[in-house]
């Protein structure tokens, strides 16, 4: 089928340049490739924290990274590490965009990141060190540091950013809607080139303690890597993980007549509400399937033009249910011919970051050809029973990938990417 550019005529195409990458499988957009291609969990130990008393002891934790080989000392120390993960993301972003950035361009590049719980491990030392130890223990960069907008301000700061700058706090939405309203915000005229993306850096005592009193967690600690099974009929709950990951967003033109290398296109957005429950998906699947319709009419493709799906899939027993429902909604009877993964499999869930690596995700599918497995995937469940690619990469052309995130409260954010065939 051959896939057409989304109407009106007149709007501004955007396409990716650029992507930079720090996850549980490596520190690299290629590292973190590998790693799913290969089916290779990066879930461990919670090292971050000490979870000796909880349920849930596992964590895909971001392992060996090293602020300083990306952040002068001085600045590390004004940034907690989600901010650090961040800026790490963003230099190799840049770096394979061939983005120079200077007072000629400066002012129409911005960045749009995605967040769900900000400096929250920092909130919890100071927490600490204020009630054991007085006011005047208290970090008194404790608010610029913990703040979610503090990502985006520092990545502003850090290569001189001076364009359109906001932050999506969506939950487990944020990275997909902050590239769609990245995308936006570049159709718009409004910016030439957005870093866009999402960064999260949540592990902590408190985190834990407060997903484990929702009973959301796995509690299989004695097989972290095969603890994340999403659309496995025995899946317990999510593993916590964090990560960035940052796309340098451009309109076509101004990528083109700075001779960019173009990796894939961002074709649709599509958001909602379910309006349902404050923690649980609506059952029907509606919601999320209002979000994935009104990604592929942004993109101007019929249901049908779509090969893979990269699902939220988070591995709890209610959300993988209900988004199967949504494909299926938004698909009918094409939604048996999609392949769908989830790359939470490999990585645990990273929340506000997630929707960030699986659109890399999504880009490496349409550029080689290959769709990376759904791990853990060994007891069929009934009411999951569309085709996740259980457990081995396939190979497939896929020339249109949609990309689902669905945060707590119900905010439903969809992507689609088109495979760039230098039209």
């Amino acid at each position: 089928m051959a896939l057409t550019p989304s109407s009106p005529d007149s709007r501004r195409r955007v396409v990716v340049t650029g992507m930079g990458a720090l996850t549980p499988l490596g520190l690299t957009v290629d590292e973190f490739w590998d790693g799913l291609v290969q089916g290779r969990s990066g879930i461990g130990p919670m090292t971050l924290c000490d979870p000796a008393d909880f349920p849930s002891r596992i964590a895909g934790e971001v392992k060996g990274f090293d602020p300083h080989r990306y952040i002068e000392r001085k600045d590390a120390r004004r940034m907690a590490r989600f901010s650090q993960l961040a800026v790490a993301a963003a230099v190799e972003a840049i770096a394979q965009a061939h983005l120079t950035i200077g007072s000629h361009n400066a002012e129409r590049i911005g960045v749009l990141l995605g967040n769900g719980n900000g400096g929250f491990p920092t909130v919890e030392a100071e927490a600490r060190a204020l009630y054991l130890d007085g006011p005047g223990r208290v970090n008194p960069l404790l608010m610029l540091l913990e703040l979610p907008n503090m990502a985006a301000c520092q990545v502003s700061l850090a290569f001189g950013l001076k364009g359109y700058n906001s932050t999506i706090i969506t939950a487990c939405a944020a990275a997909t809607q902050a590239i769609g309203e990245a995308t936006e915000v570049i159709r718009q005229g409004k910016a030439d080139a957005v870093l866009a993306g999402g960064t999260e850096a949540g592990i902590s005592r408190l985190g834990v303690a407060g997903f484990s009193g929702l009973k959301a967690l796995s509690t299989r600690n004695d097989e972290p890597e095969r603890a994340s099974r999403p659309f496995d009929a025995e899946r317990d709950g999510f593993v916590p993980a964090e990560g960035a990951a940052i796309l340098v967003l451009e309109g076509l033109e101004h990528a083109r007549g700075r001779g960019a290398p173009i990796l894939a296109e961002v074709a649709g957005y599509g958001a909602s509400s379910d309006a349902y429950h404050l923690v649980a998906p609506d059952p029907t699947g509606a919601g999320a399937a209002r979000a994935i319709r009104a990604a592929l009419a942004d993109a101007g493709l019929p249901p049908e033009a779509i090969a893979y799906v990269n699902a939220h899939g988070t591995s709890t027993p209610l959300n993988d249910t209900s988004e199967t429902l949504a494909i299926k909604k938004a698909f009918g009877e094409h939604a048996h011919r999609l392949a769908i993964s989830s790359t939470k499999s490999m990585v645990g869930h990273t929340l506000g970051a997630s929707g960030a690596l699986e659109a890399v995700a999504c880009v490496r599918t349409l550029r080689d050809g290959i769709i990376h497995p759904t791990t853990n995937y060994e007891h069929p469940d009934p009411e999951c029973d569309l085709d996740y690619v259980p457990n081995r990469a396939r190979r497939a052309s896929v020339a249109a990938a949609l990309s689902n995130s669905f945060g707590f409260g119900g905010q439903n954010a969809c992507l689609v990417f088109r495979r760039w065939e230098g039209s």
